[in-house]
């Protein structure tokens, strides 16, 4: 008897191009911010009569920022009246005792995944998490940027345009950063530098396979190269609105990590990974527009830059001290923010001098901007970009009546985890944009990391940096302590 067959089920895989095409439709719905109703009719209607899907991802973002995906039975949650899951295990949400929480779909950020890197059968759509009565959850940081924004661009036509230039590290092996505490190295896959990559030499080959990816998925690629460091990379893309730029960092760290594993490597997003070479960041390019004009530019102004985004730098430089933490999450972060590496730790705004924190970068009308540079690869995206807008847009500023010191010494940012927490705790500033309750539980979560690492840094990465990072999430190693 023959017992062979052909396959008992097709599953949907699309083909690069058309993925690109479906992609860009869905960025488009975000940018215009078609009404909900109309795309949630059109997604579910797509997914009743699209028989090639089994499962809906839903993904979304955690108080430091860790990326969480649910897969839901296509079916199940076509008909589902609510989609709940349990707040108490995700670190810095509920409590035990009040562990229900929802999610409520973003229907205009839907995605379809290639199938060889994600697998077959599935897209995935971001989501944002409710409390058991359906109202916003005040640690979900997606949600809080989703209605910032829209009330921005309901009310005075605002948009505010962000651009993020992730880099990271490729390491030999797969799950490279969970196995550090055994083997406290990391094995780099190539030791060039700075664009110096042959064809087809690993790193090239990961960043040419993680770049069509990231084409695949609308992010409307612009260049792509090795960084400084060795094995280390980077690819830009197209600025976009503040939620799909936030978005679009999930999203890119997630392919990344995927591509990596598929080739049997390992993408890493830690800011200080190997001791004596250059860290990694995630500079963040902002400006705002309103109807289509940009409000930084000023053809008179210094560096073509207006009051409006002059104004905008200040009051970001003013509370420099207390966003840091939000800007640098973890321990490891402050090791970026040596001097010695070309760190971006000196408060301050210039057009040419890369230890500023902000940099105006040369441009024109369109592209005029500021570039925050002193950000952490591994920070909450969403708390990010929510809170750098809060503050340019309506934070504290510089008293004017302060008299002037006769020396104005340079100021820097915190040069440890300890003395970053301390100034967000005294912030009544972060204490308003994140809330009290999220502000005391990101203080708990940072102090935990913090207090299970070295207090004095000194030289060496310690492997506890590594193990109780946020983003390497070994549940096993953690509950241990």
């Amino acid at each position: 008897m023959n017992t062979t067959h052909g396959p008992l089920r097709e599953f949907l895989e699309i083909p690069y191009d058309r993925l690109e095409e479906l992609n860009l439709q869905s960025t488009e719905y975000q940018k215009q911010w078609k009404p909900m109703d109309k795309v949630e009719a059109e997604r579910r209607s797509y997914l009743e009569t699209e028989k090639r899907i089994k499962a809906v991802t839903v993904a979304f973002t955690d108080l430091e920022g860790r990326f969480q995906m649910l897969d839901y039975d296509k079916k199940y949650l076509l008909d589902a009246e609510a989609l709940t899951f349990d707040g108490s295990s995700i670190r810095g949400f509920t409590q035990i005792m009040e562990s229900d929480l929802r999610l409520e779909i973003d229907w205009r950020a839907f995605y379809w995944m290639p199938a060889d890197i994600f697998g077959p059968g599935k897209v995935l759509v971001f989501g944002h998490v409710l409390d058991r009565e359906g109202n916003p959850y005040e640690s979900d940081f997606r949600g809080r940027l989703l209605t910032y924004t829209k009330k921005l661009y309901r009310e005075e036509g605002i948009v505010a345009n962000v651009a993020n230039e992730t880099e990271g590290f490729l390491f030999n092996g797969r799950d490279a950063e969970r196995r550090y505490y055994r083997t406290g190295e990391f094995d780099l896959i190539s030791t060039g530098g700075y664009y110096n990559s042959l064809p087809q030499d690993p790193l090239r080959q990961f960043i040419d396979s993680a770049a069509e990816v990231q084409r695949a998925m609308a992010f409307e690629n612009e260049k792509d190269h090795p960084e400084v460091g060795p094995s280390q990379f980077e690819m830009n893309y197209k600025y976009a609105p503040a939620l799909v730029a936030a978005d679009r960092i999930q999203l890119y760290k997630l392919l990344c990590r995927q591509v990596a594993q598929s080739m049997d490597m390992t993408a890493s997003f830690l800011p200080k990974p190997i001791t004596g070479i250059n860290g990694s960041g995630m500079h963040t390019n902002i400006s705002i527009a309103r109807n289509g004009e940009n409000l930084f530019y000023d053809a008179d102004g210094e560096h073509h830059m207006s009051e409006f985004g002059q104004k905008f730098t200040t009051r970001v430089l003013h509370s420099a001290e207390d966003l840091c933490l939000t800007l640098n999450a973890s321990v490891n972060a402050y090791r970026r923010l040596d001097p010695n590496y070309e760190a971006p730790n000196e408060i301050a705004a210039s057009s040419v001098d890369r230890s500023s924190m902000i940099r105006i970068p040369f441009a024109g009308k369109n592209g005029q901007r500021i570039e925050v540079r002193s950000v952490g690869p591994d920070c909450n995206p969403y708390l990010l970009i929510y809170s750098l807008l809060r503050t340019g847009l309506e934070g504290p500023e510089p008293d004017p009546n302060t008299p002037k010191p006769k020396r104005v010494r340079k100021r820097t940012l915190p040069g440890n985890i300890y003395d970053a927490m301390t100034s967000h705790r005294r912030s009544a500033w972060m204490k308003e944009i994140m809330g009290e309750s999220s502000h005391h539980k990101y203080m708990e979560l940072k102090e935990m990391c913090a207090h299970r690492c070295p207090r004095e840094m000194g030289d060496r990465i310690k492997r506890s940096e590594i193990m109780f990072h946020h983003e390497v999430t070994n549940q096993m190693l953690w509950s241990r302590f």
